[in-house]
């Protein structure tokens, strides 16, 4: 097996996973350059958001193996190196009050370390992640009173707080309206460009994969493709993700 590279954000080498006998991932291999605007799209049970949890350590795989800037998954989030945005989390019930601001510094913690002061330095990055996401005005909102757009854009500055190089989100606009989906697409293009930060994210919208990002990868358990955006509405590559059935019309495919 190759050595795994830290010039690479994420390497992915021959993973697999299976359990209770039924394969999920299966030979998975790919590299993610540093700097780079990536998206994973397929369809429901293709291994998605299994193959983001172990990229995060969340989970191990039955074979293969991971590195995230050249060190283990757990490692890396560990440091801080990673931020993470999780599914659904616009549309998540918030039952105790806390507000935009408290939720933004939870996620300084890795830089901070557990029961030490905040630092000038904390207060002044946790106010510039918070204006780069649009939120600092904000910041005594109750988290659960906002709308599904504002509380993306909370969380996202809450996964920057920690100074991430690596930006993980999984279907990071399920709830949220149309003119929030342009505004948050458009802060990741700037987070992406201005910071050089490597976004890796989900979406079952093949009219965002091919508009948005740079680079996509195409899974159902097996890698079907690793490509361009703009290469990958090829007949051949669709009708492998999804079948004969969704060739038709690939740029209607919300699954």
């Amino acid at each position: 097996m190759s050595k795994m590279s830290a010039t690479n954000a994420i390497e992915v080498q021959d993973v697999c996973l299976s359990l209770g006998g039924h394969t999920i991932l299966d030979a998975v291999s790919f590299a993610i350059p540093q700097g780079s605007y990536v998206g994973i799209v397929g369809p429901n049970g293709g291994g998605k958001t299994t193959l983001l949890r172990i990229i995060l350590g969340l989970l191990r795989p039955t074979h293969g193996r991971v590195a995230v800037f050249g060190e283990s998954p757990f490692a890396a989030r560990r440091r801080g190196n990673i931020g993470y945005v999780p599914q659904r989390i616009a549309q998540a019930d918030i039952p105790f009050p806390i507000s935009v601001e408290e939720i933004v510094w939870s996620g300084r913690t890795p830089a901070i370390g557990v029961g030490n002061r905040r630092s000038p330095h904390d207060r002044k990055f946790v106010e510039e992640v918070m204006d780069r996401a649009k939120v600092g005005h904000l910041r005594h909102r109750l988290v659960g009173n906002l709308s599904g757009g504002e509380r993306q854009r909370v969380f996202i500055a809450r996964s920057l707080a920690a100074d991430p190089s690596l930006l993980i989100l999984d279907e990071p606009t399920t709830g949220v309206d149309i003119a929030a989906k342009e505004e948050f697409y458009a802060l990741l293009k700037t987070l992406n460009a201005d910071l050089g930060l490597t976004i890796l994210f989900v979406s079952h919208d093949i009219e965002v994969m091919t508009s948005e990002v740079a680079f996509v990868l195409a899974l159902n358990q097996r890698l079907i493709c690793h490509c361009e955006s703009h290469k990958f509405l090829s007949e051949d590559t669709v009708e492998r993700l999804y079948g004969k059935a969704m060739q038709s019309h690939p740029l209607h495919l919300h699954l």
